[in-house]
């Protein structure tokens, strides 16, 4: 079963998902800090502050997707996809300091001061309202990736774990975490409304702050790895090894080097045993075909360097 190198769709689709995420986001955020005021309930004001690192973390990934979107220059010879990781990066950041920080200590304030609990009807209303808006934007990520995992004829959790379209990630991730976090601010009222102990609204304000500190972890990691440097999938660098080998003139493949660049871009680079009766103009055409057959397979292979090594040099040089 091959792995996601690129998303079909383009960067057209993660635009519109991201851009509905951060509306969703901008608007629950105000209700939640509003009715967190009126309610008194740090659960609330926890929430408030989750969709205010959502809305951060989406202008951000659109930032991204903008500045990655621009073509190679001189001083730029491989593009600027790789700083869409960049500003991804930052997001996960936001979420990080904007909402997870901010929970935990909120949680915790309660849990040692206490709070005033007032009433909390406008809150439910608000929950409910933003738990509609967070699933319809949760819906809209993930038709996208369910779209993009089926091209691929693979799982959306396998999809989401691999692919290099961080916009996409963030959202469904950070979309899920808000439901979940929503839920649990419903039971910090409930259960401070049933028992009179603010401890509850407390608790509920750690476990989202618990929430989305494991989120910043996630997205974070997946940002790192790509700006490293990640190889295509195991299964990828076969078939293109297998495709190079396809081509007239080539007898082995020495070293295949390949790097993801962004989610429609790949890098490829490898030495290669040409036959010893080859001509400069045979292994010239074999270039040729070899850049061809990779793109037809692989569309995202947007560079091929290929270096002809004789193997019995190298062998030389290594021993």
């Amino acid at each position: 079963m091959p792995e996601p190198v690129h998303p079909a769709a383009g960067n057209g689709e993660s635009l519109s998902t991201v851009i509905i995420a951060a509306l969703a986001n901008l608007g629950i955020a105000l209700a939640k800090a509003v009715a967190g005021l009126i309610s008194g309930s740090s659960a609330m004001v926890s929430e408030a502050a989750h969709s205010v690192a959502d809305t951060v973390t989406e202008v951000l990934l659109l930032t991204s997707l903008r500045r990655s979107e621009r073509p190679a220059d001189e001083e730029h010879p491989l593009g600027h996809g790789p700083e869409r990781w960049v500003w991804a990066l930052l997001a996960a950041v936001a979420t990080f300091v904007g909402g997870a920080v901010f929970s935990l200590y909120d949680g915790a304030h309660t849990l040692i001061a206490g709070e005033d609990l007032g009433d909390p009807l406008v809150s439910y209303i608000v929950l409910a309202v933003a738990f509609l808006l967070e699933g319809y934007s949760l819906r809209t990520g993930l038709r996208q990736a369910r779209g993009e995992a089926a091209r691929f004829e693979v799982p959306v959790g396998r999809f989401l774990r691999r692919t290099p379209d961080t916009a996409v990630k963030a959202v469904v991730l950070e979309d899920s975490t808000a439901l979940i976090g929503l839920l649990l601010a419903a039971a910090g009222l409930l259960g401070g409304q049933l028992t009179g102990q603010a401890a509850w609204d407390g608790l509920a304000s750690l476990c989202i702050g618990a929430l989305l500190l494991y989120v910043a972890c996630v997205l974070g990691r997946s940002n790192v790895e790509f700006l490293i440097g990640r190889a295509l999938p195991a299964d990828v660098r076969q078939r293109i090894r297998a495709e190079l080998l396809r081509v007239e003139h080539i007898e082995s493949v020495l070293e295949l080097t390949t790097l993801v660049q962004g989610p429609q871009e790949a890098l490829v680079a490898a030495k290669v045993d040409f036959h010893g009766s080859a001509t400069a103009a045979d292994i010239e055409r074999s270039c040729e075909e070899a850049e061809g057959r990779l793109r037809t397979l692989l569309p995202a292979v947007k560079r091929l360097y290929l270096d002809p090594t004789p193997a019995f040099g190298r062998a030389a040089r290594k021993s």
